[in-house]
């Protein structure tokens, strides 16, 4: 049904549709048994399977006082939380609301703060050997799922055996005065935080806090963070790793760092980003057209109008590692890098970039020790910059305290909630499409947030779910595969 009423200033009619919706509609608050985003009982499950909550239970403060809550518990459910949106420790504390009949009484805001604070250095130690531990559980669960563990596949050659580690930095910005807060290097005010993240995984795998005015190039913080990461790497003693970093990692302390982890039984190569001199422009100059060659996208095909040569060994760089290889690679300038160019730049009409690398051959891939592949591997590390984006997404787009101490836990939460998030989803949902690889908000739209009903029934209790959500099959599948997993040994 609908009416017209005709408005003569302009000559027309406005048409007010009524769909009757409401008719006969009364909302009131007086629902029982209803959970809000359901989808926390996944993680929760995840986080229990997979051992990390019993394990936390073990290096972390437990009382029979009434009253107490578990810091183990405390510190899942922030991590829970922080997968469903939370922000900040009272979003967190909202959230558990709605889960109160499931999991019990929530952990006030006041509860959590006071259970990061307490996080000391011995207690992250702790909490880090904890984490490996889980992580080697999962990783050996990874390796027996149809598929198998997940090797990148870079310009269509599959890295089997490779764990590919990226390092990268990024700013938090902060919009009050907290401990450590100070200008960036991007003139904004905040934080610089250092973080390493497996690419196979997407887990987040150490993450360090610092003030906002931290050397992008620092190389203590690069090794500190590399370090804590290869602790965290199931067997990493007798590992192939690629490391990948941006210019910040092109010093030659971390590089020389790298070059000293190889062993007998490790193998250690890395690519990092390279900041063009005078000298490397002279070199590029020298180089005979035939040098050059079509680059190739991540599957494999030519990339027309972009090429790459090897410059190695046209120009001297004493002090850098022995058989370290520079891969360049030239481009049309867009518009947006006009200003940026240099007078060699505009004078040869390309714009050029550089890739430090001591990979001559990688184990198992065929051509990996080419200039055109050299070129694409490094490249493919900019999807961390993905990774940056979605862990912003869970509780790292801001820090919720005044306090160092309790920025640095709510970090160690986020992280925790990233690996929960990437655990569920590579060990549960690993064969359906559109969830095997989704980010934060999808998630959270198609499961996390789903509301249910809660029932007690034959004894049993039942978490009910509407049976028309397209996404239904794919949560109770997802729990069943998590219940089935075997627990942590």
């Amino acid at each position: 049904m609908s009416r017209s009423y005709p408005l003569r200033e302009q000559g027309t009619f406005l048409v007010v549709e009524r769909t009757g919706w409401d008719r006969r509609l009364s909302v009131v608050a007086d629902g029982k048994g209803l959970v809000g985003h359901a989808g926390a009982v996944l993680l929760r499950r995840c986080a229990d399977r997979t051992g990390m909550t019993g394990a936390l239970a073990k290096v972390l403060p437990s009382s029979m006082v009434a009253g107490w809550r578990d810091r183990a518990g405390v510190l899942v459910h922030l991590a829970v939380a922080i997968v469903l949106g939370a922000s900040n420790l009272s979003e967190a504390e909202q959230l558990q609301l709605h889960h109160r009949p499931l999991f019990g009484p929530e952990a006030s805001d006041s509860t959590a703060r006071r259970a990061l604070a307490a996080l000391d250095e011995t207690t992250l130690a702790k909490i880090g050997k904890v984490r490996a531990r889980v992580r080697r559980h999962v990783w050996g669960l990874l390796h027996l799922r149809p598929g198998g563990f997940p090797w990148l596949t870079v310009a269509g050659k599959r890295l089997r055996g490779w764990i590919v580690i990226d390092l990268d930095a990024t700013v938090i910005t902060s919009a009050s005065k907290k401990a450590g807060a100070a200008v960036t290097f991007k003139k904004t005010y905040g934080f610089h935080p250092l973080a390493a993240r497996c690419a196979n995984t997407t887990e987040s795998l150490s993450m360090l806090l610092r003030p906002g005015n931290a050397g992008a190039n620092t190389v203590a913080d690069h090794i500190a963070v590399l370090t804590d990461a290869l602790t965290q790497i199931p067997r990493s003693p007798a590992a192939k790793i690629l490391i990948r970093a941006d210019g910040a990692g092109a010093t030659h302390g971390l590089l020389e760092h790298l070059e000293a982890l190889n062993t007998t039984r490790r193998t250690v190569r890395y690519t990092v980003g390279w900041k063009i001199t005078e000298d490397d422009e002279k070199a590029i100059a020298r180089l005979p057209g035939s040098a050059w060659e079509t680059s190739v996208h991540q599957d494999g095909s030519l990339q027309e109008g972009y090429f790459v040569a090897e410059l190695t060994g046209l120009n001297t760089r004493e002090g850098w590692p022995e058989g370290m290889r520079l891969i360049v690679r030239r481009v049309r300038p867009t518009r947006r890098h006009l200003k940026k160019l240099t007078a060699f730049e505009k004078k040869t009409g390309w714009r050029y970039c550089i890739t430090a690398t001591n990979i001559r051959h990688m184990w198992g891939v065929a051509g990996s020790g080419h200039a055109q592949f050299l070129d694409v591997l490094h490249r493919s590390h900019a999807g961390v910059e993905d990774r940056v984006r979605t862990n912003k997404a869970m509780g790292l787009d801001n820090l919720p305290s005044q306090s160092w101490e309790v920025n640095r836990g709510w970090m160690l939460a986020a992280n925790i909630a990233a690996d929960l998030d990437a655990w569920v989803r590579l060990l549960a949902l690993h064969d359906i499409d559109d969830l095997a690889a989704a980010e934060p908000d999808t998630m959270r739209f198609r499961l996390y947030h789903l509301p249910a009903r809660l029932a007690d029934h034959a004894r049993r209790r039942w978490l009910r779910i509407e049976r028309t959500w397209p996404w239904a099959t794919a949560f109770t599948t997802c729990w069943q595969r998590l219940t089935a997993l075997p627990a942590l040994p």
